[in-house]
């Protein structure tokens, strides 16, 4: 979702385990301590299994190995598959670390080669060996490979033993002109490995996510599905690359089948949370479309028997696939049919909302809503729409972050474009409530909230800045000592914190204000903020101080 990944973001690609080696051996030992009714024969050999394919291998064909910083770093990658595959006995999962860890190699190997430590080189090339031996036999031991990834299988042996004989050959020579020809070579085969290496690895990928598939639409144990949607969902945080695998593989039509069925009801919060996932890519939200399932969660929403969780869950993929970042919008065809029902169900939500969470992913898909269709817009004015945001607003219960606000300030932005928002605004006594989102501050030094309090005091300077078209807006703001606050925004870098967003919509604000009220504005801020051209202006207060005011 838009929303999460900003406030996300948040984000879902997998992560080294380099840095927690240091730690994890003494772990792992109090672990092993503590359960003595396991078999230690049986968790030695399944240590061994992999240590002996990587760990005993490199010592035996690539030694001496020397004790400086490469070295440790490569010990301790090597050690990273083979310590953490034996705790997850998940295909996924060990086919995700292992991947992992031949890309870690593979990585280091290109930097070598560039720098011509040619030792190093081929001590890598032999463990990426290793590495993609144990893969292949690992995977082709639990599933039986298609056809088509055992050619790539083929295919990447072939290169590993390649690599493994160009770089010995060049441990043995100092020709110069050898070594440049073959840096080339190898890098050419790095590169082809690299290649079939990804490709391989999507194929398994798929043929996994097949599996999962599979077990969501065949079984009707509800603890197996479960599993399932709990595997797939862990599979969408680990990037974009796996989540549009997920998506071709069609996924998404599976899941929104579960909640079509009154027996899965239990699940279908999970389900749609998986779908919001998958749909942070095209492929994801071409599947909602082409299978008429905008529907489906349109009937979602407006179900009051559904769960409240149930119904937020469907407002996060509301929120996806409404995004702005999406390039395509294709998509919003079958969208705005239900348009009505589904921006009233989203404001009522909002409305009725039990915790801060609820609300975001309502809101959230409100605020994308609002950005691609006036009709929105419209639909919300006649719902009393700014009633109900300013109300939250004031509720701690619902309102509770600078990510909520931003949603509630973003739907204001949108609603302010309409002429008849001015007496709606003004009757809720909104303008109090947008000067309180001008002085949002965050509470930690988090560069995410930081991030959404600069979002919220521009937002908040923009509807400023429209509404005061009104006069009575604008006398409002005035009275309310709307300019000081604008002038302290403008004037002090430390207040908008160094956004110059914030500093551009502050100042047409206190410019749309001057022109209703000019005798708001004292005859030194006219000087500077008013009377110059607004990009004039706007150098002249992003080089101040702070200790100009």
């Amino acid at each position: 979702m838009c929303l999460l990944k900003s406030v996300e973001d948040t984000d879902r690609m997998a992560t080294p385990q380099t840095s927690r080696q240091s730690s994890y051996s003494s772990i792992s030992t109090k672990i092993r301590m503590h359960v003595i009714e396991v078999d230690s024969v049986q968790r030695w050999t399944e240590d061994l299994r992999h240590m002996t394919e990587v760990e005993c291998m490199c010592v035996l064909q690539s030694k001496p190995i020397g004790v400086d910083e490469d070295a440790a770093g490569e010990l301790i990658v090597s050690g990273a598959g083979a310590a953490s595959d034996h705790v997850t006995r998940d295909n996924l999962q060990t086919l995700l670390k292992r991947a992992l860890v031949v890309s870690t190699e593979l990585g280091k190997m290109f930097q070598r080669l560039e720098r011509g430590r040619w030792q190093r080189v081929h001590s890598t090339a032999i463990r990426v060996n290793c590495h993609v031996r144990s893969l292949i036999q690992e995977y082709s031991t639990a599933r039986n490979a298609p056809p088509e990834m055992q050619k790539y299988e083929k295919c990447l042996l072939e290169k590993c033993m390649e690599l493994n004989v160009i770089t010995e050959r060049c441990l043995h020579t100092e020709d110069e002109y050898f070594l440049r020809s073959m840096k080339e070579a190898i890098h050419e085969i790095l590169t082809d490995l690299s290649d079939s290496f990804s490709h391989m690895i999507d194929m398994a990928l798929a043929n996994e996510i097949q599996i999962l598939i599979r077990q969501i639409e065949e079984s009707d144990n509800v603890l197996s599905i479960s599993a399932a949607i709990s595997n797939l969902l862990s599979l969408t945080q680990d990037g974009p690359q796996l989540c549009s695998i997920i998506a071709k593989e069609g996924a998404v039509v599976a899941l929104l089948k579960i909640c079509r069925q009154d027996c899965f009801s239990c699940l279908y919060a999970d389900a749609l949370r998986t779908v919001a996932s998958i749909c942070c890519v095209e492929e994801g939200i071409t599947q909602l479309e082409k299978v008429g399932r905008i529907l489906c969660l349109a009937d979602i929403l407006t179900d009051a028997s559904c769960a409240e969780t149930t119904r937020a869950e469907a407002a996060a993929v509301m929120a996806q696939i409404t995004s702005p970042h999406h390039t395509s919008t294709q998509h919003l065809a079958s969208f705005l049919e239900s348009m009505q029902d589904i921006v009233t169900a989203l404001i009522n939500l909002c409305e009725n909302a039990s915790c801060g969470e609820v609300f975001l992913l309502a809101s959230a898909a409100l605020a994308n809503i609002t950005f691609f269709d006036s009709m929105a817009c419209e639909i919300l004015l006649q719902l009393n729409a700014i009633g109900i945001l300013v109300q939250a607003c004031r509720d701690r219960q619902r309102v509770d972050t600078p990510y909520s606000k931003d949603q509630v300030v973003t739907i204001l932005a949108n609603l302010s474009v309409l002429e008849q928002s001015s007496a709606e605004v003004l009757q809720e006594k909104g303008i109090e409530q947008l000067l309180l989102l001008l002085n949002e501050k965050p509470s930690s030094s988090s560069p995410s909230e930081s991030a959404a309090c600069e979002r919220v005091q521009q937002k908040a300077a923009v509807t400023l800045a429209r509404l005061s078209r009104d006069p009575h807006v604008a006398q409002t703001a005035i009275q309310l000592m709307a300019v000081p606050r604008l002038i302290e925004l403008c004037r002090s870098p430390a207040e908008r914190n160094n956004s110059d967003s914030v500093l551009v919509a502050s100042l047409a604000a206190l410019r749309r204000l001057a022109v209703e009220c000019p005798d708001s504005i004292t005859p030194a801020d006219h000087q500077q903020l008013i009377k110059p051209r607004l990009v004039d202006s706007f150098l002249l207060c992003s080089n101040m101080e702070e200790s100009f005011v």
